[in-house]
């Protein structure tokens, strides 16, 4: 059996793993959630109507403060929302997981013991070329 095919292997795991349930449990959840979606959607109109009065040559001062309130204003309701909250915990835990992956790879093709690699610390962006060393 190839690396490709172990690392398939290791993916399909990776999905049975409880930090990636967790995030995948959220990601339906807040999905379902029809009053979230509605304050995205209008987030996400209000940031486009926002871009567009920006973008104007001889753009309104009043409407662009009025629609930068509004956006802002959504998007803190948007992050404060439960669903969301809990997306973003999930998330940070399955990001965490796939750090510690890419630190055991990383270590691998720079010809280190990928059996001795120990989990990240939470600064940890995964890339050892920043690092100042996990041990």
């Amino acid at each position: 059996m190839d690396c490709i095919d172990l690392f398939k292997r290791a993916a399909a795991a990776l999905q049975t793993d409880a930090r990636y349930l967790t995030l995948d449990s959220a990601r339906k959840a807040m999905d379902a959630d029809k009053k979230l979606q509605d304050q995205i959607g209008e987030f996400n109109l209000a940031r486009m109507d926002l871009n567009n009065e920006i973008g104007k040559t001889e753009r309104n001062e009043a409407r662009v403060a009025e629609l930068n309130e509004k956006v802002n204003t959504l998007y803190s309701a948007i992050i404060a929302h439960p669903g969301m909250v809990a997306y973003n915990e999930a998330k940070k835990e399955a990001e965490a997981m796939v750090n510690y992956i890419d630190a055991i790879i990383n270590t691998a093709m720079n010809g280190g013991d990928p059996m001795t690699v120990e989990e990240p610390s939470s600064q940890c962006t995964g890339s050892c070329s920043t690092c100042g060393g996990c041990h």
